[in-house]
């Protein structure tokens, strides 16, 4: 589903001179009170400035508070690893989770070794 959200995201900005800079793909989670419930899930670019709403496009803000970040280097299908640790740190710390989480991702590289992505949960 990411791609063909991306896709859109995408033409959109082309189409917007100056709306993104060096802005970087985001994905936003809204984690379901329920584990195996659907989330749901923003698919979007950083951008400079507030916009209007153009089909399945729209502004979304991220939340704001206390997080919990990480750093993952290294190919995607092993995010999920440093998803854990994050987890793993809330629950040794008591910590409760707010029900989102968020990932950015950095410049893309052929070079697995060089793809960096901020994982980061809110904190309550």
């Amino acid at each position: 589903m990411w791609r063909a959200a991306l896709d859109l995201v995408w033409a959109y900005l082309r189409t917007n001179p100056g709306l993104r800079t060096d802005g970087h793909n985001v994905f936003l989670y809204r984690h379901p009170e329920y584990r195996y419930a659907l989330m749901d899930v923003d698919f979007g670019v950083e951008v400079t400035r507030s916009f209007d709403r153009c089909g399945e496009v729209h502004e979304t803000g991220t939340p704001e508070g206390e997080a919990a970040v990480a750093t993952h280097i290294g190919a995607y299908d092993r995010l999920s690893e440093t998803h854990n640790v994050v987890l793993a740190w809330a629950r040794e710390n008591n910590r409760k989770l707010a029900g989102y989480s968020m990932e950015i991702y950095g410049d893309w590289s052929d070079n697995a070794g060089d793809l960096e992505t901020t994982v980061t949960y809110f904190l309550q």
